[in-house]
């Protein structure tokens, strides 16, 4: 079987988190930045889309990705997951309405990976928002292994 991890990010993180997936599946998978190109999906079996989600949106490369490919995604075994600051209840809320309802439904792996909070990669502005909304003053990353691990049992 041929698997696709497609996902979008701002600054690293989610592309850090799906080539740690990819590794954790233990099979050969091909990685696609969405920001960058978009991919073929009908040399793909398994499909996995991810991106990281700021202000409780999912970035737009993987919004257009799914709405453009909704009917072919429901008929690929398929996970969605998502990166952000949350807490595990937002992060639930986040990962339903980041993905179509179909999408969500056809999944057969649904996760959140943890986020990062990176101040040395912002602006101004996002600064100021990220103090106002985490309370947090410094840097910050969590990667959630376990999570990262279920999700890959679950695709296999």
């Amino acid at each position: 079987m041929s698997t696709l991890i497609a996902y979008a990010t701002k600054y690293g993180f989610t592309k850090t988190c799906a080539e740690i997936l990819a590794k954790k599946l233990g099979e050969k998978v091909d990685i696609c930045d969405l920001n960058r190109n978009l991919p073929d999906l009908m040399k793909y079996d398994k499909v996995i889309i991810g991106g990281s989600v700021y202000a409780g949106k999912i970035r737009k490369p993987v919004m257009h990705f799914c709405s453009d490919n909704i009917n072919i995604l429901k008929g690929k075994k398929l996970g969605l997951f998502i990166c952000g600051m949350a807490k595990e209840d937002d992060a639930q809320k986040q990962l339903d309405s980041s993905f179509p309802k179909e999408l969500l439904a056809a999944a057969a792996a649904k996760g959140f990976f943890g986020g990062e909070c990176n101040y040395d990669k912002m602006n101004f502005m996002e600064k100021f928002i990220m103090k106002k909304i985490t309370g947090c003053k410094q840097s910050q990353s969590r990667i959630d292994e376990n999570n990262i691990t279920r999700f890959a049992d679950l695709m296999r």
